[in-house]
């Protein structure tokens, strides 16, 4: 799968969270159900000072590595580290450094469980401090939902 790396300055997301693992797909059912409270609970609205109506889940606080507990957070990015957290909301620190992005093709969303499934597949020198995926807004439609998944790596690297 082609990538591009890019080093990113550090930002902050706010939303709502999960403590999951992906063992025996309980991250899929853990992760589903958050993005239902997200919208069903319109909680992007909720979200003081946010930069857009880009979606991040944030994906950190790994116990080891993917194959381990970690916990998801479902939200955005915010303009000011200062903002009033509103009741039942979290915020993640998105450390800087080198990420790899992935561009997931197909139709969406089995396009980024795919995307997922060939990355942990694959040895890729990751840091597992906090990685995610950013779902931008305004789509045509669901399915032509545009994501890019974000790993941090230990360096810079030139894509393949």
């Amino acid at each position: 799968m082609d990538y591009s790396s890019k080093f990113l300055e550090e930002f902050e997301v706010v939303g709502i969270s999960v403590r999951t693992t992906n063992q025996n797909s309980q991250s899929e059912k853990d992760i589903g159900s958050l993005w239902q409270r997200f919208t069903d609970g319109n909680m992007a609205a909720q979200i003081n000072d946010r930069i857009s109506e880009d979606i991040y889940c944030v994906y950190t606080e790994y116990e080891s590595d993917h194959t381990d507990f970690y916990t998801a957070i479902l939200g955005c990015k915010i303009k000011t580290s200062g903002s009033e957290l509103s009741p039942g909301f979290v915020k993640v620190n998105m450390p800087a450094g080198s990420y790899r992005i992935y561009k997931p093709e197909g139709k969406f969303p089995e396009n980024v469980a795919n995307a997922w499934r060939e990355i942990w597949q694959t040895n890729i020198p990751r840091q597992y401090t906090a990685d995610f995926d950013l779902y931008k807004a305004g789509a045509a439609s669901f399915e032509k939902t545009e994501v890019e998944i974000y790993l941090a790596v230990n360096e810079m690297e030139k894509p393949l």
